[in-house]
């Protein structure tokens, strides 16, 4: 992979595992599994995010419900042909899995950079919450995009809604997910889930502006400044 591309998207995770191992595709011979993972927030509740890991990297390992998994991947996006239409499905695709992680290190952080690829959507809630919704697209190797839904909260929302699309954009911040209702008919309403990342901390970037990200910093990193994280 890349150097660059590979310091564009990185997250780490630290969780349950809740699902069991199915099969999602395989690659020049290499099968690619999927399975959900309990990453627990402060509040004590718990988002379920979606991984998708090789059969390498889980060959000599005990990974099973219950099993406690901590992995370092990029959360990728691909789409996938759902009732005739095209849907944008999201995953934490692994690169490694770590052992002896401290149970003090964040469980859940997410660094990215990319661009603004269409205008946001801000709002206000009754209680005159402020959010925008963001859409980045972060390069990947091969000429390949990841689009990676963000929400951002307050002040940053505030700073952000007037980017215009092609803005390059760092952001940090925890991958969550969030069930949401879709009405299917006049008598059906369905319960789906919804991935993406609140943001924490975001900054506008030069395109010559240089990013990177330190690794031990990274992942024991809670409230952490994108500033901080360029070289």
């Amino acid at each position: 992979m890349n150097y660059l591309t590979e310091k564009n998207n990185k997250v780490y995770l630290n969780g349950e595992i809740v699902t069991s191992a199915e099969f999602s595709h395989e690659v020049y011979g290499e099968s690619f599994y999927e399975m959900l993972v309990a990453v627990k927030r402060l509040s004590g509740q718990a988002d379920l995010l979606p991984i998708t890991v090789s059969e390498r990297l889980i060959a000599d390992k005990e990974l099973k419900i219950g099993s406690v998994i901590s992995a370092i991947g990029q959360f990728r996006s691909y789409n996938k042909l759902v009732n005739g239409k095209s849907k944008l499905m999201l995953t934490v695709f692994v690169r490694e899995i770590l052992d002896d992680i401290a149970p003090y290190k964040n469980p859940n952080n997410i660094v990215l950079c990319g661009y603004v690829c269409k205008p946001q959507i801000y709002r206000t809630t009754p209680f005159n919450r402020e959010i925008a919704d963001i859409l980045i697209a972060v390069n990947r190797s091969y000429n390949k995009s990841d689009y990676i839904p963000c929400i951002a909260w307050g002040r940053n929302a505030r700073f952000v809604k007037n980017f215009a699309v092609g803005t390059r954009i760092a952001i940090s911040g925890r991958i969550q997910s969030r069930e949401y209702q879709k009405r299917i008919s006049d008598t059906e309403v369905k319960t789906l889930t919804a991935y993406e990342v609140s943001v924490s901390k975001l900054m506008s970037m030069d395109e010559d502006d240089a990013f990177d990200i330190d690794e031990e910093f990274f992942i024991s990193a809670s409230e952490t400044a994108v500033t901080e994280l360029k070289s």
